[in-house]
């Protein structure tokens, strides 16, 4: 049976948002979002048309590189998007998955990424809105991620409310959650963890009802990520725990 790590549990499960004949986007400092789409890409049998911050529609690179803005994630693309040019699409409803990263989110599915601390006199001055100001509202879905599941990430208020709007998935290395209403609901755990490490370590509460241990990945899925990190150092660089 095919095994999790953090990395490909993150990677896979931000894949398998991803739906069939939808438009996707994945945005600045998103790194494990490029490659889920680049993942989705090869190891499903669905077509959906990929967008990049660095403006490729539809890239066919022969080298992923480390970075999402990396100019090498436009190589082979079938257009060049400007930034107006995505989120005037976006604006309009025409992107279907927006991947867009946080610093705090909450049960509400609102995220932070302006500051921790104080707003007057902060612990730690963060990049700001950005991107998530526009597409978090427009988007049809946004799916997020964190790196570490704790509930100084996963909080129940955030220091800074920063965006609000369509946050649908968020996946860490422990758990999948899901939000089709105002709250998220618990989809999955990872099968090494439990129900109760994820409660304990979640700063938000949230319905548990019908979740259960994250199917295992699959033989394409795990096969597309090996051939994209096939040095494994995409996996050290993400050092995920």
């Amino acid at each position: 049976m095919h095994t999790w790590s953090p990395f490909s549990y993150i990677v896979i499960n931000l894949a398998r948002q991803i739906r069939a004949n939808e438009v996707t986007f994945s945005g600045v400092n998103s790194t494990l979002p490029m490659l889920a789409c680049v993942l989705a890409k090869r190891a499903y049998d669905f077509h959906f048309t990929w967008i990049n911050v660095a403006g490729g529609v539809e890239p066919q690179p022969t080298t992923i590189p480390h970075s999402s803005s990396d100019p090498g994630i436009v190589t082979g693309s079938a257009a060049i998007f400007s930034n107006q040019d995505f989120y005037d699409l976006c604006a309009r409803g025409g992107i279907g998955l927006v991947y867009l990263g946080c610093a705090q989110i909450d049960g509400e599915g609102r995220t932070n990424v302006s500051s921790i601390g104080p707003w007057e006199k902060p612990k730690v001055r963060l990049p700001g809105g950005g991107g998530a100001a526009v597409m978090l509202p427009t988007a049809q879905r946004v799916a997020t991620w964190r790196t570490e599941h704790s509930p100084r990430a996963l909080v129940d208020k955030l220091d800074f409310v920063t965006a609000s709007g369509n946050l649908a998935a968020l996946v860490t290395p422990l758990a999948v959650f899901q939000r089709t209403t105002g709250r998220f609901r618990l989809e999955s755990w990872h099968p090494d963890a439990s129900l109760e490490e994820v409660v304990a370590r979640t700063g938000f509460q949230f319905d548990t009802a019908g979740a259960g241990p994250t199917p295992p990945p699959t033989a394409s899925e795990t096969a597309a990520l090996r051939a994209i990190d096939a040095d494994g150092a995409f996996e050290a660089e993400a050092a995920i725990k």
